[in-house]
């Protein structure tokens, strides 16, 4: 055992081991390039009745952390009796996927080189007045050892970069962002074929969007658009935390309730390779694949070990921690609406007046959720119209997953670098979401 643990208790280590890399570039002028190693860990010991923590940047003194929490904490002589020890696991294993592929052996010039190369490309458009370019990576290596005998250790990594670009045409201004994210450097090599379309895209928009009519249309979301809504607006409310002591919630998320059409799947795992990748979550819980919605049933929620003995369920893998310094919440890894029946192209041409939402800048919601996007297209009499500006889409989560009624044949899932998910004082956590094109009915449109 790597560690003596104090019996009568429940305790748990989590060690990380990080490397991280943030390189930025206003236009051509450098602003930040550093590389950051280093390793830390979380302590917790809980007693029956209350949670003990500790975090240390000195591993050779967790022990001694562990001694110093189970001093103030109260043996139980029965702890492994008490119900949220139940929902804390034992596993053993060693889930290494990155090995040979680290962004830790990437040499900084070669990262510094990738942002050179998308400068000129931007500078090609005459519209482009102001850019940013920002390079970010991370390789961590996870331990996890507890007093149920859990021994983990596991890897995750992210490498990517964002080009958020300005454009100016007379007194017409337009933001867009170029995002290009992977699990290593090698995948994120190609950009110029993309990153023109996106500035394509954006010029178009600058040059020839007219202002949208307010009114309710059919909206149809792209697949990053539906990865948006799925986590901000839905994914959120999947969060079992939230139930704990509200009668209210639980009843408004009563299993079995129906809430959209057959053919609507919501899932949600931290499997997927990706930004939102966790093979096991920060209690030593091993991911699993729920279902939130299965064909249009509400079928799963999301749980650490407190959440899924309050409600009498299992947990699933889903208590997540931003580093060290927190301790495990019930957070998303990667969501996702599955696919459907219908190709995109049917979807199109089966909507009479509606909008297409291709991407977005902002989204946010709870019961209820507004939806800012960047690219924003009319669709008159099956057929893309013109580019309009959409200032938000607003609705309520529940009518709008009763209001999907076309989802495409093709899932996407996306991974990202730079921001990621907030909750309480803990941000920004990575997480992965997606899916296929949905047609909403009836939303309000501004």
């Amino acid at each position: 055992m790597k560690y003596e643990f104090p019996e009568g208790l429940y305790t748990d280590v989590r060690i990380e081991h990080v490397f991280q890399t943030h390189i930025k570039y206003t236009k051509r002028d450098l602003q930040e390039c550093k590389e950051q190693k280093y390793s830390a860990a979380f302590v917790r010991v809980y007693d029956g009745d209350m949670w003990y923590y500790a975090s240390t940047s000195d591993l050779d003194g967790i022990q001694g952390e562990i001694d110093a929490l189970a001093a103030i904490a109260s043996k139980h002589p029965a702890i492994d009796k008490v119900p949220i020890y139940k929902n804390l696991s034992g596993h053993k294993d060693v889930v290494m996927s990155f090995i040979g592929r680290e962004v830790s052996g990437v040499p900084l010039e070669s990262k510094i080189g990738l942002l050179s190369k998308l400068m000129p490309k931007i500078e090609e458009n005459k519209y482009v007045k102001l850019y940013t370019l920002t390079y970010l990576d991370n390789y961590t290596i996870k331990e996890f050892y507890n007093s149920k005998g859990a021994d983990l250790n596991f890897d995750w990594q992210t490498a990517g970069y964002v080009a958020r670009i300005s454009m100016l045409d007379g007194e017409r201004k337009m933001q867009c962002a170029y995002r290009n994210a992977g699990i290593h450097f090698g995948e994120i090599q190609t950009f110029e074929e993309e990153l023109g379309k996106e500035l394509g895209e954006c010029q178009e928009f600058l040059l020839n969007s007219e202002p949208v009519e307010p009114g309710k249309y059919s909206v149809i979301f792209a697949p990053l658009v539906t990865g948006v809504f799925v986590h901000e607006c839905f994914g959120h409310k999947s969060e079992s935390d939230f139930m704990i002591g509200d009668e209210a919630t639980r009843k408004e998320w009563e299993l079995g309730k129906r809430v959209g059409g057959d053919e609507l799947t919501i899932a949600e795992t931290g499997d997927i390779l990706g930004s939102g990748y966790t093979p096991y979550d920060d209690e030593g819980n091993k991911s699993t694949m729920t279902y939130l919605i299965k064909n249009g049933l509400l079928t799963g929620r999301l749980h650490n070990a407190e959440s899924a003995t309050d409600l009498g369920e299992h947990a699933t893998g889903n208590g997540r921690a931003v580093n060290f310094e927190y301790e495990p919440l019930v957070r998303m890894t990667t969501t996702y609406i599955d696919k459907g029946s219908k190709t995109i192209d049917e979807i199109i041409a089966q909507t009479e007046n509606g909008i297409l939402l291709k991407d977005v800048a902002h989204g946010s919601g709870m019961s209820t959720f507004t939806i800012a996007p960047t690219y924003s297209y009319l669709i008159k009499n099956g057929k893309i119209d013109k580019p309009v500006r959409v200032s938000v889409v607003t609705g309520n989560v529940f009518e709008a997953l009763t209001g999907i009624d076309a989802i495409s044949d093709k899932v996407e899932v996306f991974s990202f670098v730079g921001g990621g998910c907030g909750k309480m004082a803990q941000y920004p956590l990575p997480v992965g979401f997606g899916g296929p094109y949905i047609r909403v009915k009836n939303m309000n449109v501004q």
